[in-house]
């Protein structure tokens, strides 16, 4: 099959959230399966820092009044085609999201997408992602011989309203009233999201974002897929960032991680204190506010330590700043973006917050357990699909997970995993040893994917020998 996947972001070349590891991650391992996948996205202007791009466009088009070019490369260290929509209103820039004139350089984009589409090249399905791309299915939808899949990464963030889309060239009058998350829900063949529990929730008004009704009604073709992680590249057993290389059989050896995490942030040597830890972003959706009303609790109840890695709000920048004042030796805070030293902290640390207000899916938490950090976690969105609650009597579960989303539960929580630290040392190994053997591989999840391809395309959904090979072979990594 011929897949373009359309994004505003692809990791490691552009990242904000989760949709960038998709998109950065999933088409490579489907190319392995024998697809034709390639990926569209917008060429910003801090992308030739970060790869090799050539000087003359492969096809220059226009729309919107507007002159654009297309440069194709390959994506780094893969045999994906890359193609990037360039103009000034990205290439000028050197953020992704900047600005009051979001909406109309995103919708833009999608534009220049549709007419790569129609006019350079067609595949079989167009894939979106977010609302950045969401006026694709709706011009795309009246085209016979391609089918649409659109991804909710995170609904919270629906992209521009009539109000401006009034302006923009190709909006028919049934837009009036609908952004452009709404439109594509519509008109594409199919929509998932990034997991099941989350594909559940949004139908409510909890978690709707004001869409649950149309949700629920178009829920027919919409499923859940939850996301995977580069199991390849997050390998404790090769991982070039970390001190010590260590797997869940050596798993003793990860005790060196956490004396270098110490050192490193200026904690103090104690290889016995409970490690505490976040990578995060600092935004509210996050639970960042339920760390901030019980830390400083937990930590005079406890000898524990804490480390978080981020950058978001100022107000809660600032307020974790603070604690590291009040908790010298203690408390360490990192606000910035170091992809090394997130992984130092997961190899090193030995538990990981993430008490979310609500979680499409979330990969941090998976790449955490890949590295033996175990998660402490509330019950919501794809939290519940990956993270299995562990009490010190049973030999089962993954982590540490509490209901609703209240600073005590939070608090009860981090309570029961220091003791489970403290006082069975045998079973916490046991525990980090299940988290450590969980395949978080792209395996299952892109078979799911080119299910559904193959569903919209009338063509046999059983997986070919060639996509079963791949699957195996990213399989054996998270083995």
């Amino acid at each position: 099959m011929k897949i373009l996947f359309v994004a505003a972001e692809a990791a490691p070349l552009a990242k904000v959230g989760g949709m960038g590891d998709v998109v950065g991650s999933l088409p490579a391992v489907l190319r392995k399966m024998g697809h034709d996948v390639r990926v569209f996205m917008p060429y910003y202007g801090f992308l030739p820092d970060k790869l090799a791009v050539p000087k003359k466009p492969v096809w220059q088009g226009d729309t919107m009044f507007q002159e654009f070019s297309i440069y194709e490369t390959l994506f780094p260290n893969t045999d994906v085609p890359l193609y990037l929509f360039g103009h000034p209103v990205f290439s000028d820039r050197l953020d992704i999201y900047y600005g009051d004139d979001e909406d109309w350089r995103f919708t833009f984009f999608a534009n220049g997408a549709a007419e790569f589409v129609w006019n350079y090249w067609q595949p079989d399905v167009v894939h979106c992602h977010d609302w950045h791309s969401g006026m694709l299915p709706v011009w795309l939808h009246t085209t016979q011989t391609l089918k649409t899949v659109f991804t909710i990464h995170n609904l919270a963030y629906q992209g521009p309203w009539r109000w401006r889309l009034n302006e923009i060239a190709w909006c028919p009058d049934y837009m009036e009233g609908h952004n452009t998350l709404a439109a594509a829900v519509q008109f594409a063949d199919w929509v998932t999201t990034v997991s099941p529990t989350y594909a559940q929730q949004i139908q409510t008004p909890a978690y709707g974002e004001t869409l649950d009704g149309l949700l629920s009604f178009i829920s027919g073709k919409m499923s859940g897929i939850l996301n995977g992680i580069d199991v390849e590249s997050y390998n404790p057993e090769t991982d070039l960032y970390i001190t010590e290389n260590f797997s869940k059989d050596t798993i003793a050896q990860r005790r060196v991680n956490k004396l270098a995490l110490q050192e490193e942030l200026g904690l103090q040597s104690n290889p016995q204190a409970f490690l505490a830890s976040s990578v995060t972003r600092l935004v509210e959706q996050k639970g960042v506010d339920l760390i901030l009303q019980i830390m400083d609790r937990f930590l005079s109840y406890t000898d524990a330590q804490f480390v978080l890695l981020g950058t978001g709000d100022r107000y809660y920048e600032t307020q974790m700043w603070e604690m590291s004042a009040r908790f010298p030796g203690r408390v360490s805070v990192q606000l910035l973006h170091n992809d090394g030293l997130a992984r130092r902290i997961y190899s090193g640390a030995d538990a990981f917050l993430m008490p979310s207000r609500f979680e499409p899916c979330g990969i941090a938490q998976l790449l955490a357990m890949r590295y033996g950090c175990i998660p402490i976690v509330r019950r919501t969105g794809g939290l519940v699909d990956t993270v299995k609650h562990h009490a010190p009597i049973d030999a089962a579960g993954t982590g540490y997970c509490f209901d609703r989303y209240e600073p005590l539960d939070l608090f009860t929580a981090m309570v029961r995993a220091w003791e489970g630290y403290i006082n069975y040392p045998d079973k916490w190994l046991a525990l980090q040893q299940r988290a450590m053997a969980q395949n978080f591989s792209w395996s299952k999840s892109a078979a799911e994917y080119t299910r559904i391809y193959k569903r919209l395309l009338g063509l046999p959904e059983t997986l070919s020998a060639q996509e079963q090979a791949a699957i195996d072979a990213d399989t054996k990594w998270a083995a």
